[in-house]
């Protein structure tokens, strides 16, 4: 039976998330309040129960906006989602109750957010990648399997005098964040938003900030899940690229993950051919392909909605060129429906 999940059952549904192989952080169900509490969107937690057992779950956002689109994902706001489910009739009474309720609210199309291949039916986006690597408990070893050039930028970075620091407040990390997501010509989420992951996600969630005599001049948050570390949102401000702020940062992630005990680095999702993709294959990172699996319910093809898409491109430059502060403010207004 399919049930929508309820407060009293959170801690079933995530003790089915720790069990499941294929589980990621994204699947938690923290998820849901986080993105009801900084967003405002309906959300749609779905299970599958059998004689009192969770056998499946499948976490749902529905985003409906005039500037880009009505969809129901999984997951919105994560690069990673779709149904875990025990066996195939789990997962097909899951699929199919996904597919009911995206006609039932007159979505364009649902999309699952998979590192594997679900749907073999469903047309999939060729767009975006993942950047895994296994972490040896070792620091000497991580660094000699950094490639050398990038392994430079590194130590040029520690030459520099560069010292990281775990911040309590989001503060200096939504300075550099926002800075550099402008610069990039996205618009840049609410503050509140990172508040809310930091409450509800606890010691799952850290910043690491990186300063240069006192001054934080890169940042990133990280989430942990598994003996995983998934740096998520991160970004520098003007200066962290001559003294090598960034490179430094992600070392730094990296040695402080294994110290923690995690044994696998998510360098997360990229475009492929663009800036960040280019970044972690420098690190030695293999991109494994994304699935970003879509039932197209209205719509007639895959949605484009990403910074490549040939139609944003004067929006983009436009964004470059606004005052930070500015930017801080439209930002969260059209970043909310950017899932």
């Amino acid at each position: 039976m399919i049930k929508l999940l309820e407060p009293a059952e959170r801690q079933r549904w995530d003790d089915y998330v720790n069990a499941s192989e294929n589980a990621t952080f994204f699947h938690l169900s923290a998820w849901q309040a986080v993105i009801r509490q900084a967003f405002g969107h309906p959300t749609y937690y779905l299970y599958n129960e059998v004689e009192g057992e969770i056998t499946g779950i499948l976490p749902l956002v529905h985003i409906k906006s005039l500037l880009f689109g009505n969809a129901l994902i999984s997951n919105a706001f994560c690069v990673y989602g779709g149904i875990l489910a025990q066996n195939q009739e789990s997962f097909q009474a899951l699929a199919n109750k996904a597919s009911e309720l995206a006609k039932e609210l007159g979505v364009d199309y649902l999309e699952m957010r998979n590192r594997v291949q679900q749907h073999s039916n469903w047309p999939h986006k060729e767009l975006y990648v993942t950047f895994r690597k296994s972490l040896d408990s070792d620091h000497e070893k991580n660094m000699s399997a950094i490639p050398r050039k990038q392994r430079a930028m590194v130590r040029a970075g520690i030459k520099a005098g560069l010292v990281s620091v775990v911040d309590d407040s989001i503060e200096r990390f939504y300075r550099a964040y926002s800075e550099s997501v402008r610069n990039l010509g996205t618009p840049v989420f609410p503050k509140r938003y990172f508040h809310i992951l930091k409450e509800v996600f606890g010691d799952a969630c850290d910043i690491i900030s990186i300063e240069h005599e006192g001054q934080a001049v890169a940042s990133v948050m990280n989430f942990y899940f598994k003996g995983e570390v998934l740096p998520y949102y991160g970004g520098g401000t003007e200066q962290a690229r001559d003294i090598k702020a960034n490179d430094f940062m992600y070392w730094e992630v990296m040695r402080r993950a294994v110290e923690r005990g995690c044994t696998v680095f998510d360098y997360g999702r990229s475009k492929v051919g663009t800036g960040s993709y280019r970044f972690k294959k420098h690190w030695g990172f293999e991109p494994e392909p994304l699935y970003y699996e879509v039932n197209l319910v209205k719509a007639l093809t895959i949605p484009e909605i990403n910074p490549l898409n040939p139609k944003y491109q004067l929006f983009i430059a436009a964004w470059k060129r606004l005052p930070l502060p500015i930017s801080q403010i439209i930002g969260p207004l059209l970043a909310k429906d950017l899932g």
